[in-house]
């Protein structure tokens, strides 16, 4: 027997899991190396010039346009997809800064310009060092599925758009692939806790909340009065 199968006979599950797990992580930043070359190519630089819709300032802005149109308009519907977006929006952006407070990772474009990479806890909290989790994957999954759950027929188109907004951000060199899955689960799952609260809502303060919205105003509520 060698000696490379005696180490592997007598490794411990442990020791198996955290190599797994370090070679996940080596795959993952190669990836990132490998895919950050294509960051300048004209198809990744418009895509993600199109992503930074999911960024914070404009991720609530749409969202709260959407809710005072829905109110001004008399549209329940569209106010009630603002208001989710924009609860859900502030549950995982909070979430996602908890997290970077406290996570180091070198984004990949200092690993690829300068060469540095590091990954650990209580380290610097700047923007180089705060790849972990993508908040712009959390703010794009967390809109996507609040608005989906008011408008079921969009719900796979808009987790279909919010998925590349957040895969576009690995070429684009400002996520890794983990960063980006965990983003995703960010956003979903302050999204879930936000679609809980609002199912726990009585049922007739919800209709009686939409029937306001929806009632006419103006002069089409003086005609019908």
């Amino acid at each position: 027997m060698t000696d490379t199968a005696g180490r592997q006979g007598d490794a411990r599950p442990g020791e198996d899991e955290g190599g797994a797990v370090e070679a996940l992580h080596q795959a993952d930043v190669a990836l990132s190396a490998e895919a950050g070359r294509l960051r300048e190519h004209p198809v990744v630089e418009a895509l993600g010039t199109a992503s930074e819709i999911s960024d914070q300032p404009p991720a609530f802005a749409l969202a709260g346009l959407a809710l005072a149109g829905g109110l001004a308009s008399g549209h329940p519907a569209l106010a009630e997809a603002g208001a989710r977006a924009l609860a859900a929006l502030y549950l995982a952006t909070r979430t996602k800064a908890a997290i970077k407070s406290v996570v180091v990772r070198t984004r990949p474009y200092k690993l690829l310009e300068e060469g540095e990479y590091e990954l650990g806890v209580n380290g610097p909290d700047e923007r180089d060092y705060n790849s972990f989790p993508s908040g712009h994957t959390a703010d794009a999954f967390a809109a996507a599925r609040a608005i989906g759950r008011v408008a079921p027929g969009a719900n796979g188109p808009l987790l279909g758009l919010a998925a590349l907004i957040g895969l576009v951000q690995v070429p684009r060199a400002t996520h890794h692939l983990t960063d980006v899955l965990a983003g995703a689960l960010v956003g979903l799952g302050a999204e879930a806790v936000v679609n809980a609260a609002f199912s726990a809502l009585p049922p007739d303060l919800v209709e009686s909340a939409r029937s306001r919205i929806a009632a006419p105003r103006g002069p089409q509520a003086r005609r019908d009065g």
